[in-house]
C-alpha cells in the first residue's frame, strides 16, 4: 500500500463523524481558495494553482515545488488541498522515516502510472531538509523528467539543507507568517463554519486578542486553543468565551500588550534603556512580557544586536558577537527553546561594561559628511594599479607601513579638511581602556595635533 496524505479509513470516519475530529482538522482549507495567508503564492497562473490543474493545460506542465517557512504557515496545509484537488496521483512522503528504497518505489510506481494509464503522480515529501546527499540524488532523474511532481517543505534554509541540482529543478517557494489579521478571519470562519463551532459560542473582543497573542502566528495553534476554550466555556454554561475562561484553558495570563500598536515600541524601548542602564533583572522582566505576548523572537534579537554595538561596543568587544550568536540561534530553533537563548545574550549585555563611543564616532563622522566636509583624497593614497595612474601621480610618496619597524607610517590619510578631526573618544570602561591606550599611541605616532 502506497503512503497517502491521510489513509482512507480516517477520510471515511471524518466523513462519517466530522464532530469528532479535532477544529484545526475540521477547519483544513478545501480548495486554494480557502487558504489563509500566502496569498502571493496563490495568485492565478502561479505554481501552486498549477499543481491543481488550473491552467495546466498546454506544453508547459506544473513544477516541482520546495516550500519553504516556520512551522504552521501551512506546508502541510498546501498539499493536503493539492491533494484534494489535483487529478494527478498523489503520494506522501516523510523524510523523517523513508529512504532511498521507497523513494525509488514511488519513482517506479509514477513511471507505470504515467505509462499505463496516462496519470501524473504528485509526491508531497515533508522535512527535505533531513534527507542526506544521496537520498536527494535519488531524486533527481524523477524531478528532471517530470516522473513525478516533487512538493517539497522544509522549515531550514533550503540553500543550505537542500542540494543545488534539485534546486535548480525546482521553485523555491517562500511562505511567510501569518498575520494576525489571517488568524482574526480564520477564528471568526471556525466560530461560525458550518463544519467549525457552527455559532454556538462568541468572542469577547479582549478574549480574541488573546488568543491571537496565543497563536503567535500558528493557526492550528490558535484553532486548537479556541476549542479548548469553547469546551470550557459551554460546560460553564457560558454563550461568549470569556478572557478569564480562555486563561483557565491554556493557563496563560493575558499581557497588556498590542505588537502592532504603543505597547510593541514601549516594551521593547524599556527593554534596551534597562540594558543600557546595567539593570538586568528589569531588562529580564520586559524580556519576558514580549516573550509570553507572542512577540517575534527575530524581533527582539535584532534589538539586542543594535544594543550590543549602540550601547557596549569596544567596552566589552564580545558582546556583539553574543548578540549575533543569539539571534542566529534563535532562527535555527524558535520558541519555546528560544527564550533560553535570548535570556542569555540579555543578561550578558545588561551586565556588560557600557560605552556609546562608537555610536557618537560614527554620528560626528556621518554628521561632517552630509555638511560638506569631505574633499579629494590625498594623491598618494589613491589608487595606482591601473594604466595611467602613476602619471596622474596617485600613489606617489605613500609609505607601506609594514616596512617600518613600529607598523605605523606618519602620513595623511584624510582629506586636508578633516586631517586633525578625531572622531573617536574612546572611554576607560572594561576592556576599551586598552583601545582609548591604542588610539592615544597612535594618533601620536601620526604626528596628529591634538584638539
Amino acid at each position: 500500500m502506497e503512503p497517502d496524505l491521510f489513509t482512507a479509513a480516517a477520510e471515511e470516519r471524518q466523513e462519517k463523524d466530522p464532530a469528532g475530529s479535532p477544529l484545526a482538522v475540521r477547519m483544513r482549507p478545501r480548495t486554494l481558495d480557502e487558504v489563509v495567508g500566502q496569498q502571493h503564492l496563490l495568485k492565478p497562473g502561479s505554481p501552486l494553482r498549477r499543481l491543481v490543474g488550473e491552467g495546466a493545460s498546454g506544453p508547459a506542465g506544473p513544477s516541482s515545488v520546495i516550500l519553504w517557512g516556520p512551522p504552521g504557515t501551512g506546508k502541510t496545509t498546501l498539499a493536503y488541498v493539492v491533494s484534494k484537488a489535483s487529478n494527478a496521483r498523489f503520494v506522501e512522503l516523510s523524510a523523517i522515516t523513508a529512504g532511498v528504497k521507497e523513494v525509488r518505489a514511488v519513482i517506479d510506481g509514477a513511471r507505470r502510472a504515467s505509462g499505463g494509464y496516462g496519470q501524473e503522480t504528485v509526491l508531497f515529501l515533508d522535512e527535505i531538509h533531513r534527507f542526506s546527499k544521496a537520498q536527494q540524488d535519488s531524486l533527481l532523474p524523477a524531478v528532471e523528467n517530470r516522473w513525478v511532481t516533487l512538493i517539497a517543505a522544509t522549515t531550514e534554509n533550503p540553500y543550505f539543507s537542500v542540494i543545488s541540482p534539485l534546486l535548480s529543478r525546482s521553485l523555491l517557494l517562500t511562505l511567510e507568517p501569518l498575520t494576525d489579521d489571517d488568524i482574526r478571519g480564520l477564528i471568526r470562519r471556525a466560530l461560525t463554519d458550518e463544519r467549525g463551532l457552527k455559532g454556538t459560542v462568541t468572542l469577547a473582543e479582549d478574549t480574541e486578542n488573546h488568543l491571537l497573542r496565543i497563536a503567535g502566528g500558528d493557526a492550528r495553534r490558535a484553532l486548537t486553543a479556541l476549542e479548548a476554550a469553547t469546551g470550557a466555556a459551554l460546560d460553564k454554561g457560558e454563550s461568549e468565551i470569556s478572557l478569564t475562561t480562555l486563561e483557565e484553558t491554556v493557563d496563560r495570563a493575558a499581557v497588556k500588550y498590542d505588537r502592532d500598536g504603543d505597547q510593541h515600541y514601549d516594551v521593547a524601548s524599556a527593554l534596551i534603556k534597562s540594558i543600557r542602564g546595567s539593570d538586568v533583572d528589569a531588562a529580564l522582566h520586559y524580556l519576558a512580557r514580549m516573550i509570553e505576548a507572542g512577540e517575534d523572537p527575530r524581533f527582539i534579537a535584532r534589538r539586542l544586536m543594535i544594543s550590543a554595538s549602540e550601547d557596549i561596543g569596544l567596552a566589552d568587544p564580545n558582546a556583539l558577537p553574543i548578540a549575533v550568536a543569539a539571534a542566529q540561534a534563535v532562527a535555527m530553533i524558535g520558541f519555546p527553546e528560544a527564550a533560553l537563548t535570548l535570556s542569555h545574550a540579555t543578561i550578558a549585555l545588561a551586565l556588560a561594561p557600557k560605552s556609546n563611543a562608537a555610536t557618537t564616532a560614527i554620528g560626528a563622522a556621518l554628521e561632517d559628511v552630509r555638511k560638506g566636509l569631505a574633499g579629494p583624497v590625498p594623491a598618494h593614497l589613491r589608487d595606482s594599479h591601473y594604466r595611467g595612474a602613476t602619471k596622474l601621480g596617485h600613489g606617489k610618496g605613500y609609505v607601506y607601513p609594514h616596512d617600518l619597524p613600529e607598523g605605523i607610517a606618519e602620513q595623511q590619510y584624510a582629506p586636508d579638511a578633516l586631517k586633525d578631526r578625531e572622531y573617536y573618544q574612546p572611554t576607560r570602561h572594561g576592556a576599551e581602556a586598552r583601545y582609548a591606550d591604542a588610539v592615544e599611541w597612535t594618533r601620536k605616532h601620526l604626528g596628529r595635533k591634538r584638539s
